[in-house]
């Protein structure tokens, strides 16, 4: 089975992408989704994987907000991490579509409901801010997307801290201020993140994840708040 995480840009910007195997990532950045597409084929060809999708995959409304985006916001709005509500007539809605389809069209099939350990190929959306306030026990999202250059730096450096406690070894550095670089670091640990949910999803199934929504009206999967212990390090 392969974890692989996609942090898609939505509109135009690169994506973020990342494998987990054995104990470390490998993450890398693209700036097309046929590149991602490619990717993914390398990493697992025809084998049993899960892809975990920071974007919209399903969007079955023309307007407003899905199930999802208000369940998410239910949920997860005190900590400020609502996702970006979803409709079919925002700009974005048709490239994330098509990567959806893509993904459909080589047989990952959506996973808003999964028996875990059980080999298939599965696509799921995820939300890194979400999955960060819940495995790290934060009051409120890490601001490493937006503010000054050296503030920025700061919360991109303690997200890695953080993120290593759950991937033993692989993550990208913080670069120094540089904000095309650090944009490209935030990517690829964003996707490093997401490549995690789909395996802690894969693995443990609604014991440590929860589905906010449903494959039908959109879905996002979200890890469980632990109040007490330690989220299970990759591999476990």
């Amino acid at each position: 089975m392969r974890f692989l995480g996609v942090d898609f840009g939505w509109r135009s910007q690169p994506s973020g992408v990342a494998a987990l195997a054995e104990s470390r990532v490998m993450s890398a950045r693209f700036t097309d989704p046929e590149q991602v597409l490619a990717w993914i084929d390398r990493q697992c060809g025809d084998q049993p994987a899960i892809v975990a999708v920071d974007a919209p995959l399903v969007i079955p409304n023309e307007t407003g907000m899905r199930l999802a985006d208000k369940l998410m916001h239910v949920h997860f709005g005190r900590y400020h991490a609502g996702c970006y509500p979803a409709n079919r007539r925002l700009p974005f809605a048709q490239r994330v579509l098509e990567f959806s389809a893509a993904l459909s069209r080589r047989g990952f099939q959506h996973a808003d409901v999964i028996l875990p350990g059980v080999p298939g190929r599965f696509q799921i959306e995820v939300y890194p801010h979400a999955a960060a306030v819940n495995l790290f026990q934060l009051d409120q999202i890490l601001k490493y997307k937006k503010g000054q250059l050296a503030e920025r730096r700061e919360q991109l450096k303690r997200y890695r801290r953080l993120l290593a406690r759950l991937i033993p070894a692989g993550l990208p550095r913080v670069p120094s201020l540089n904000g095309t670089a650090l944009k490209a670091c935030e990517d690829r640990l964003d996707a490093a993140l997401c490549a995690y949910v789909g395996w802690l999803w894969w693995t443990y199934g609604t014991e440590h994840s929860a589905a906010y929504g449903c494959a039908a009206e959109g879905y996002v999967i979200a890890p469980r708040r632990l109040e007490a212990g330690v989220a299970p390090r990759f591999p476990h």
